[in-house]
């Protein structure tokens, strides 16, 4: 569903059925945390979901404020791999376990 900043999240969900106005965001109701419409625009999590579509990744979220932005609240993400147990470095990628990485491209002289 597409979030308050336009892009699609698969964790957004929005009720506008009969007039209502229900929006929240489940990853974030998973823990515990407030969500307001403003954490939609600098969330990582919609571009995190295009990228990588791995079954066995799993993502976890915390609502921070960093240094730089003082008086903004920003999405923070985790990843674990099932599959393999580990962290994930780079959500975007992956662990390079669970799928196959491009291949290397090779110069012959």
């Amino acid at each position: 569903m597409k979030t308050p900043a336009g892009r699609e999240c698969p964790h957004f969900y929005g009720d506008y059925f009969r007039g209502r106005n229900v929006e929240e965001c489940r990853l974030l109701k998973l823990t515990g945390q407030n969500w307001s419409r403003d954490l939609c625009k600098t969330c990582p999590v919609p571009d995190i979901a295009r990228a990588n579509s791995c079954e066995h990744m799993q993502l976890s979220i915390s609502v921070a404020r960093p240094i730089a932005a003082i008086f903004q609240r920003r999405v923070q993400v985790t990843a674990h791999c099932n599959k393999t147990n580990r962290d994930v470095a780079e959500p975007q990628i992956g662990c390079g376990e669970c799928h196959a990485l491009p291949f290397k491209f090779e110069i012959k002289e």
